[in-house]
């Protein structure tokens, strides 16, 4: 496993270590937490960017949903 330096604005840091204090858990799992959620909502945005760009057909999620006979 690598380490990663972060400079945290005191703010910041006060609330990541308030947060970790209150749940037992560290501010590294926090901050592992924060950037893991962060890309994979970055890699999505990407990918249908890219989906966009190349004119690929798309679905509604209304769409989707009565196709899987999952509409509400």
């Amino acid at each position: 496993m690598r380490s990663v330096t972060l400079r945290l604005d005191d703010d910041l840091d006060q609330r990541l270590g308030n947060l970790a204090r209150q749940t037992g858990r560290t501010k590294s799992y926090f901050a592992k937490l924060a950037l893991q959620e962060f890309l994979d909502e970055q890699e999505d945005y990407v990918l249908a960017i890219a989906s966009r760009d190349r004119n690929e057909s798309t679905v509604s999620l209304d769409d989707l949903e009565r196709e899987l006979g999952l509409a509400r």
